[in-house]
């Protein structure tokens, strides 16, 4: 297996558990309504959210790491690179964090996934570079 999907199988797995373990569900608050009924906050569904990019990586990481065509290879990069993209989307525009400053969700989960996901961009940005290297070596 590749040392590039090796990578990506691991970011994979630590985009879908860091969230759950720093989010305010997981630290015990959430919103209560004024009938209230308590709801989670944003940043629960955002862990949600990051654990199904999550296992569609691992899948990723784990088919790129047994392909052998080049161009198996570009499509697979160029999902990777989207992902990734999605990954820091998710805390910072699609679905947020909450606003408390303090909050875990705001120090730990807000730049673990933004870090995380310009890491799964950069890897796969690599590995399209490279499909279009060994696609010309090989004509």
């Amino acid at each position: 297996m590749k040392f590039s999907s090796i990578l990506i199988i691991l970011l994979a797995i630590l985009i879908g558990v860091v969230p759950y373990f720093f989010n305010c569900q997981y630290d015990g608050k959430m919103l209560t309504l004024e009938n209230g009924k308590q709801i989670p906050m944003k940043c629960y569904w955002t862990a949600r959210s990051s654990s199904t990019i999550a296992v569609i990586l691992l899948a990723i990481g784990i088919i790129s790491g047994l392909a052998k065509k080049v161009e198996t290879l570009r499509a697979l990069n160029i999902l990777g690179i989207m992902l990734g993209v999605v990954v820091v989307l998710l805390p910072t525009w699609i679905i947020g964090v909450c606003t408390h400053p303090g909050a875990s969700c705001n120090l730990v989960m807000k730049p673990a996934l933004i870090f995380m996901g310009v890491l799964v961009a950069a890897i796969h940005a690599i590995g399209l570079i490279n499909t279009w290297k060994e696609k010309k070596l090989s004509q």
